[in-house]
């Protein structure tokens, strides 16, 4: 009997294992998939180092209702990536690369390995994901995209991939929090139609409703709108789009409109190649072309990208200052990604810089900090902005499979003078303060280390592995260094081990540096100096040395 039951056991193992899919192979590239109804998703087996297979969604119609790339699994999976089936009734699969290196196609795993399924689950298997920085649940993100604040809630759109921890299908993704740090995933906001993927751009509050304006990316990148009714939630597309389109220059995107009082319109800033366009707008719909900026001002060792404009008051010293933000790729500091930003003023037509054209400023001096950009409509006139917690050299390949990327944590900005200079200040978000918890003797994955320094301090994080960071700063030579060339895992990338360097703009009293599972963002308490740096250790920092200074050590509750 017993014999028996091991027998049916071992038989019904074996029928689970079964395909659930049966494909029509038509070439050494070409299948077709008819889908199973009935069922919500069908789970797509993903391997990372293989080519794109190009998927056609298509209806009972034979109308293609979708199109997407997945790097479908040749010989061995990676994870699985949830394609939902709603009015799905066939799959038009294309492959690309050389298949006389990869076998037939009617052998390739995928087939073995996908299946239906009702649910797609996504508890978390990360060793590195942030226990209080924001993450896609999976699939990968870079920039932050749409973020406004309405009715007490705080919404983060972000470049998207649904269907792979790797960048491509360019969607935005939808996370909300009524406190900045613990976010709540949302369903999709805004999916790739036949003007093309949804490429970054920004959101504004217009009585009721929520407006997004985004660049739609096809053969030619132009701006379109999208309309909420119900707060950010969902969409409708305008029928009109796309609303700003030009001939001149193929890299035009990022549109980040915004009301502007002193005009009574919507001005608009996107970014064009090098330099920054600027227009105007009484409907948000036909754009006016006011200015450009940038030709001959700052760093331009890369493509400018996801632009910001906005006013900053410093009521202590009497300033009214407007910042233009404009990130970059490639060009920073370091290599790759940054983001630099102007001071100056704006009239409503033309920003103009109050520096000389060669001086650079940096808002962030360390490796990972990338497509900043503010909230719109933040409370109490706050000026808090999120960052892409990563660096386009090596994003791609990073140790972690469910999900690639965070945020930086929550940062408010200001102005600060240094010389004959006005600089852009950032510190921590008040609500980082929120978070606190317990004392602690020794660094924990997730803590907040607070250090009284001198003139000179040495700051070393390192475990029992040998793995360690050291951060210096040195008041004499006004700079602030972090050395993460033996951090842990860095062998995936020759670009990662480094060492950043930051100046101080004069002293630095205290430091305050946030540590999670896979990064070290540190602030001068007074707003004049902010480095984040990526690191994956083997396991947590849980030791700490420091000399020319004293440290407490605050547990981050989650």
């Amino acid at each position: 009997m017993k014999k028996t039951i091991l027998m049916l056991m071992a038989m019904l193992m074996m029928m689970s294992a079964k395909a659930q899919v049966n494909p029509t192979v038509l070439g050494d590239k070409y299948a077709m998939l008819k889908v199973k109804q009935g069922q919500k998703y069908l789970l797509l087996p993903v391997q990372e180092s293989e080519d794109i297979a190009a998927i056609a969604v298509l209806d009972g119609k034979n109308e293609m209702s979708k199109r997407l790339n997945v790097k479908l699994a040749i010989d061995r999976v990676d994870y699985f990536v949830p394609l939902e089936l709603k009015g799905a009734k066939l799959l038009d699969i294309e492959f690309h690369g050389d298949r006389r290196q990869k076998g037939a196609v009617g052998e390739f795993v995928c087939w073995k390995k996908m299946k239906y399924s009702e649910t797609f689950d996504t508890t978390n298997r990360e060793h590195f994901r942030p226990l209080y920085h924001h993450t896609p649940v999976y699939g990968w993100m870079n920039d932050p995209n749409g973020m406004f604040y309405k009715d007490g809630v705080w919404h983060l759109y972000y470049q998207w991939n649904p269907y792979g921890s790797q960048w491509e299908n360019m969607t935005w993704g939808h996370s909300t929090s009524r406190d900045l740090i613990h976010w709540e995933a949302q369903p999709t906001a805004i999916e790739a139609d036949w003007l093309g993927s949804i490429f970054s751009g920004s959101c504004v509050t217009n009585g009721d409703e929520v407006v997004a304006m985004y660049t739609s990316a096809g053969h030619h990148q132009t701006q379109s709108i999208a309309v909420s009714k119900d707060g950010g939630r969902t969409f409708t597309k305008y029928a009109g789009n796309p609303v700003l389109t030009t001939s001149d220059v193929a890299d035009f995107r990022d549109p980040r409109p915004f009301w502007n009082e002193d005009i009574k319109a919507w001005n608009l800033i996107l970014a064009a190649g090098q330099e920054m366009r600027i227009y105007s707008s009484k409907d948000l719909k036909e754009w006016k072309y006011e200015s450009s900026f940038g030709k001959e001002y700052g760093n331009h060792g890369g493509v400018w990208e996801c632009p910001d404009l906005f006013e900053i008051k410093n009521e202590k010293l009497g300033m009214r200052n407007w910042v233009l933000i404009c990130n970059i790729n490639p060009g920073g500091p370091f290599g790759g990604s940054a983001t630099q930003y102007f001071v100056g003023q704006f009239d409503g037509h033309k920003f103009t810089c109050e520096s000389k054209p060669e001086i650079t400023k940096w808002l962030d001096y360390g490796k990972d900090h990338y497509a900043t950009v503010s909230f719109y409509n933040a409370p109490d006139n706050r000026r808090t902005v999120l960052a892409w917690m990563s660096n386009w050299q090596y994003a791609n390949q990073v140790p972690t499979k469910q999900f690639r990327s965070a945020n930086s944590i929550p940062r408010d900005l200001g102005l600060f003078q240094h010389g004959e200079e006005t600089y852009v200040s950032v510190v921590p978000s008040k609500e980082m303060l929120a978070v606190r918890g317990a004392k602690v003797k020794q660094p924990t994955e997730a803590c907040e280390i607070v250090i009284d320094v001198k003139k000179q301090a040495e700051i070393v994080l390192s475990n029992a592995k040998g793995e360690q960071v050291t951060m210096k700063y040195d008041g004499l030579k006004q700079t602030f260094t972090m050395d993460r060339t033996k951090s842990g895992d860095v062998s995936f990338s020759e670009a990662f081990p480094c060492v950043t360097e930051a100046p101080t703009y004069g002293t630095i009293k205290q430091l305050r540096i946030f540590i999670d599972r896979c990064s070290i963002e540190a602030f001068d308490a007074d707003g004049k100096m902010a480095m984040t740096n990526l690191v994956f250790p083997s396991e947590p920092y849980n030791s700490i040395k420091v000399k020319g200074g004293k440290a407490t050590i605050y547990q981050i509750e989650n």
